[in-house]
């Protein structure tokens, strides 16, 4: 064969080859079509325009710089995928940015990974055997030498970069992300959202157009002149109990005659138990949870609020609010303080001081420190001292053992759950939530044995999803739509418990009304009869409010809200979105309105734009 048409001697053509079968990968994993025709016109073009500008300038070590281009683009497929299967969106160059923190979860991410996400690898490990093989160094350095027809090259590249233009244009303006990258392409996607960002303009919003009154208008909320429970527990201590990862299916479940929460259950029983109520955790998880439930402000857009410009400001929270109000403030949390940038959260939000690893020891570690029995058995001690002060005190307290990917130690079990079961996250999952449920157990009869628990307005919330449904096989989605009774979806992974204790005694059982962690804030700020009047605030009070408006942040595509009666999930814009019912997630056909897609995004604008002109801490 003629060398020049030998198709060895056509790197281009080989690693176009390679990079498809990468991205068929990625998009049988993200998008609901998988693979198909459209895929070689958006990710094809990317490719040779890549390789045509190697082409072009790499006179020498060509095969090198093919083999990097080829790295690069593993990396960005390989990290797609990951991102996904627990976030459920597209990972950019923004997630890159917190690349740091997935070495300190590594276990919780490895787990995520599928064996045939490492297919995307085998030429890369190939290639590099092959660098320590002088002769195929040699073979290759001879066989990419030879340059392309400049003709070809040229007619190639305007052809390909008039396709990804064709491709990315009339696709920009859709809202919703995953529908954007599969009709972009994942990689015309990643560059768009790159571009698009270093030009976009933050379109904030004047400080003089953002005030309570124009917050309650966008949901609807009129403050009653005489609020029901207003200062039902004035003067009592408030303890904040944030549980990981617990969702709201695990209340009253039962596997084989075995309650999985019997405590949690207990305190449903006897308590105020809010059963429609929702995450509105980000990219930070636990860490956004802590920002959103002590703020009543949505965490930002494309990064973890304790990764944002936030952190630079003194921003009005509950901490604040309960100091003006008398009240000494504290958190507990036996991972480190410098995890997800908490020491600047804390400062941000204003807590007196905080119990972290360097109190708690590293004593009986599980997922990132102590297990909750160390947290339990080493707060409630602290918490009677601060009790004996003159001043109530705040305690927020962060509960860690039941954390992804809940890999319990076997000696922490109390329960056995069936042989399907074994081996999958979900038991994994459910032997975690039980054992989280036993020492709460425990921390229970220390509140109450120390006296807090009938001087104390206690609640309790899940922080986040713990079961995402995009890491599920078909085996545990199945056993899922045994547990909730339909198939696992959007409005089952985002409800979380919100449980009050209040010492009262003189608040209703059950509220069925749509809450979410927004709301935290307002709602116990009534019962102790402490006024938000003065201090903005994005959720309400969910005592004396029967209508609620929830955008979400990040876990769903941009423009997605939780309502009345429905998750709205965006489309390529509010007329394609799809309502699913908070009932049983299925499809509903009139379950918001554009108004309300209007309204929730304008909540979003008015939250970021105030939290930026705040005056910058010194």
């Amino acid at each position: 064969m003629n060398k020049s048409y030998d198709l060895r001697n056509k790197p281009i053509l080989l690693f176009t080859f390679l990079l498809l079968l990468k991205s068929a990968v990625a998009w049988y994993v993200v998008f609901d079509d998988g693979p198909n025709w459209s895929m070689l016109v958006t990710e094809i073009p990317f490719f040779i325009i890549v390789f045509s500008l190697i082409e072009w300038f790499a006179a020498k070590r060509k095969i090198l710089y093919y083999m990097i281009a080829n790295l690069l683009i593993t990396l960005i497929y390989f990290a797609v995928l990951m991102y996904y299967k627990y976030y459920g969106v597209i990972a950019t160059y923004h997630a890159l940015q917190q690349a740091d923190k997935v070495t300190k979860v590594g276990e919780s991410t490895y787990s995520l990974i599928a064996p045939y996400y490492l297919f995307i690898f085998v030429d890369i490990v190939f290639f590099l055997f092959l660098m320590f093989r002088p002769k195929y160094v040699k073979r290759m350095k001879e066989r990419g030498g030879s340059r392309m027809s400049r003709k070809v090259l040229l007619t190639s590249t305007v052809l390909s970069l008039a396709l990804c233009v064709f491709s990315v244009w009339p696709n920009h303006a859709s809202m919703n992300e995953i529908k954007k990258a599969e009709s972009m392409g994942i990689l015309n996607y990643e560059l768009y959202t790159l571009l698009a960002d270093s030009t976009e303009d933050d379109n904030i919003i004047a400080a003089r157009e953002i005030s309570q009154q124009a917050v309650d208008q966008l949901k609807g909320v009129v403050t009653p002149a005489a609020p029901k429970y207003f200062g039902t527990d004035k003067g009592k201590n408030l303890i904040v109990v944030q549980m990981e990862s617990f969702q709201n299916f695990l209340i009253g479940l039962k596997i084989d005659g075995q309650e999985i929460t019997p405590n949690i259950n207990k305190l449903v029983k006897e308590n105020t138990y809010f059963n429609n109520f929702y995450t509105n955790a980000g990219q930070g998880t636990t860490s956004d949870a802590e920002f959103v439930v002590n703020t009543s402000f949505y965490v930002p857009k494309n990064e973890p609020a304790t990764s944002s410009d936030y952190m630079n400001k003194a921003v009005p929270s509950l901490p604040r609010l309960m100091s003006n109000n008398g009240y000494y403030t504290a958190t507990f949390h036996t991972n480190s303080v410098e995890f997800w940038n908490r020491t600047a959260l804390y400062k941000a939000i204003g807590f007196d001081t905080y119990y972290d690893q360097a109190f708690y020891g590293d004593d009986d570690h599980i997922a990132f420190g102590s297990s909750d029995e160390v947290l339990f058995k080493k707060t409630v001690p602290e918490l009677a001292r601060l009790d004996s002060r003159p001043q109530p005190f705040y305690a927020m307290v962060i509960s860690m053992s039941a954390h992804h990917p809940f890999h319990l130690p076997e000696a922490k079990h109390k329960i056995q759950l069936p042989e399907e079961y074994d081996d999958t996250l979900l038991g994994n999952y459910l032997y975690a939530q039980n054992y989280a449920d036993y020492a709460m157990g425990q921390f229970l009869d220390q509140l109450k044995a120390s006296g807090l628990w009938d001087d104390s307005v206690v609640v309790f919330y899940g922080d986040h999803q713990g079961v995402p449904m995009y890491t599920l096989d078909s085996a545990e989605k199945e056993l899922m739509a045994s547990l909730v009774g339909h198939e696992y979806g959007y409005t089952d992974m985002f409800n979380i418990p919100f449980i009050v204790h209040s010492p009262s005694g003189r608040l209703p059982a059950v509220m069925s009304g749509t809450g979410g962690q927004i709301d935290i804030l307002p709602t116990v700020a009534n019962l102790l009869g402490v006024s938000t009047e003065n201090q903005l605030h994005f959720g309400q009070d969910l005592f004396n409010q029967e209508s609620n408006l929830i955008p979400l942040r990040h876990f769903l595509p941009t423009g997605s809200f939780i309502n009345d009666s429905s998750i709205y999930v965006t489309g390529k814009d509010y007329a394609d979105g799809i309502n699913y019912s908070l009932s049983d997630n299925g499809k509903l056909a009139d379950g918001s309105t554009e108004a309300q897609f209007d309204a929730a995004q304008r909540l979003l604008a008015l939250s970021h734009s105030y939290l930026l002109q705040l005056p910058d801490q010194e």
